[in-house]
């Protein structure tokens, strides 16, 4: 085989130097041999009907995740409806239930009242009787001690001489002696 070899030679300045080539082909059109050469093969291997066969295959994993994703959304708004009714119920059910308490308490504070009014009239008549009863006590020291502070005044005005003065001081001092009883 000979040898091809090229020599560049230096040209003034703005030329252009000569590029090297093989079998007279320069290196752009090696590489737009090499890029037929990459596109036939993938073409003979098929290589964008398998990329079809993937990205449908992936088309279709996606469309069922999207299928599934809807299932789950409309058995997630199933669940949220069905637990809105529940805490719609519960709520229905907390107001009767508070309600009643409420008709419950008045009652007990109705029935409270009218036994508080009771045990306080009770409990009055029970202090009346008391005081009553005191007083009647009272009453009756009182009119001894006056029976017997009049006994002893008519037996000291007997034994004395019964002038206006005297009658004014025994009278004075009964009243003092009954007022400290």
């Amino acid at each position: 085989m000979a040898e091809h070899t090229t020599a560049t030679v230096e040209q003034p300045a703005g030329g252009h130097e000569a590029e090297p080539t093989v079998l007279g082909l320069d290196a752009t059109a090696f590489v737009a041999l090499a890029m037929l050469a990459v596109i036939a093969i993938i073409i003979w291997k098929k290589v964008p009907s398998a990329i079809g066969h993937a990205l449908d295959k992936r088309i279709d994993s996606i469309r069922g995740q999207l299928a599934e994703a809807a299932q789950l959304r409309a058995e997630a708004e199933a669940l949220r409806n069905e637990y809105q009714a529940k805490a719609a119920a519960a709520d229905a059910e907390r107001q009767t239930l508070l309600e009643r308490a409420r008709q419950e308490a008045q009652v007990i504070v109705e029935q409270a009242k009218v036994d508080t009014a009771a045990l306080v009239e009770r409990r009055q008549r029970m202090a009346e009787d008391k005081i009553a009863a005191a007083e009647r006590q009272a009453i009756d020291e009182v009119r001894a001690r006056a029976a017997g502070a009049a006994a002893a005044a008519a037996a000291k005005l007997i034994g004395e001489e019964l002038g206006p003065d005297a009658d004014k001081a025994m009278v004075d001092k009964t009243i003092k002696e009954l007022g400290k009883a």
